[in-house]
């Protein structure tokens, strides 16, 4: 006689194969329910985009820096970011925008650039950065505040300015350095790179510096690119030519600089345990495709549109992730800051002019 299966086996499996039935439904559920709708980001983006083309048109028709007039405009239209509708928008613009921007960046330096500047100024820029760098640390510590916003301020007054910070500020991270400092930063920066594009050519020819002088100190000891090739050429085309070199060597060395800024400071001002352990890579992502930007340029002769094309859609998404950033940043919390906060980009401002007429004095 044949007997059948057991009842307690069948009602065994039968269960079973219902709860894996159920837990395939509902994995399945959940992974429907976690594609959001890119639909989300339209409400930050349009309205960064909005602010991003008020500030162009304020720089195009004031002569007022870009990168200051999206920060003021980021901060006037603050409000619009208390609409949690906005958030996603606006957080994606500031990360990825940045982190694109900066990448593009290396459409505009060769390693030929580099190397044709000469070892005794590429000694010289070295020395100016350093000075940047310690003068920020310093005044960071005299002031009672950390060294990541030291840090901030030095990296990107050595480098070039508000792209630098934004490079720095991906690996220092939220946890180091609150929102609010990173904005007034970045409108210290701003506004020094502003103040310099006005001063340092009449410096330049008060102290009867000759163009290689003159292009050394303008390239340098002005943060912004734009402003610091600007005011070269401002003296003479020729000393114009020599600033856009030692400019854009200054940007060549952002890679470097912001892989010893990572190391550092996760030795120097460790993260509590289990917070922001992945932020800290040897080489970030965007960094090493900036530098693979770098090195296409230098082995590839780009049609001069590319390299074009490519410096606008850096300051582009660079403008946008800067503006994305002050609108959400809490204008009660930049105003409690204090004098204390602007003083690591002044002192480094400071340094690295006393550092750059030295060295284009008795140097070059």
């Amino acid at each position: 006689m044949t007997r059948g299966p057991r009842p307690d086996i069948e009602t065994f499996a039968g269960d079973l194969f219902g709860e894996m039935v159920l837990a395939d439904s509902a994995a399945a559920a959940a992974a429907r329910a976690e594609r959001k709708p890119l639909s989300r980001f339209v409400p930050g983006l349009a309205i960064c985009a909005i602010a991003g083309a008020a500030a162009a048109w304020l720089s195009q028709n004031y002569g007022v820096p870009v990168i200051l007039a999206g920060l003021l405009v980021g901060l006037a239209m603050g409000f619009a970011a208390g609409d949690p509708r906005t958030h996603e928008g606006l957080d994606a613009v500031s990360r990825h925008g940045l982190r694109a921007g900066i990448v593009l960046l290396g459409f505009q330096v060769t390693a030929m650039q580099v190397m044709a500047m000469g070892l005794v100024p590429f000694a010289g820029l070295a020395l100016v950065m350093l000075a940047a760098l310690l003068a920020a640390l310093a005044a960071a510590r005299a002031t009672g505040q950390s060294p990541a916003i030291g840090l901030l301020g030095g990296g990107a007054t050595a480098i070039c300015g508000a792209s630098a910070a934004l490079a720095l500020y991906g690996v220092i991270g939220r946890e180091r350095v609150d929102q609010a400092q990173f904005t007034l930063t970045l409108v210290i920066l701003a506004a020094a790179s502003a103040i310099a594009l006005v001063t340092y050519p009449p410096l330049a020819r008060m102290l009867a510096f000759s163009d290689a002088q003159a292009g050394f100190l303008t390239g340098a000891a002005i943060h912004d690119v734009a402003q610091a090739i600007g005011a070269g050429f401002a003296v003479s085309d020729s000393a114009g030519a020599q600033a856009t070199v030692v400019k854009l060597t200054r940007v060549a060395l952002l890679a470097p600089l912001v892989t010893l800024a990572a190391l550092w400071i996760a030795r120097v001002q460790p993260l509590p345990a289990g917070v922001g352990k992945a932020r800290v890579p040897m080489l970030p992502g965007f960094i090493l495709a900036f530098l693979a930007m770098v090195a296409v340029n230098s082995l590839v002769a780009l049609p001069a549109d590319v390299a074009g094309w490519a410096l606008t859609a850096s300051k582009t998404l660079l403008l946008l992730a800067v503006t994305a950033t002050a609108m959400r940043t809490r204008t009660e919390l930049l105003l409690g800051l204090g004098w204390r906060a602007v003083m690591p980009v002044l002192a480094a401002t400071v340094a690295s002019l006393a550092a750059a007429l030295a060295f284009a004095r008795w140097a070059i």
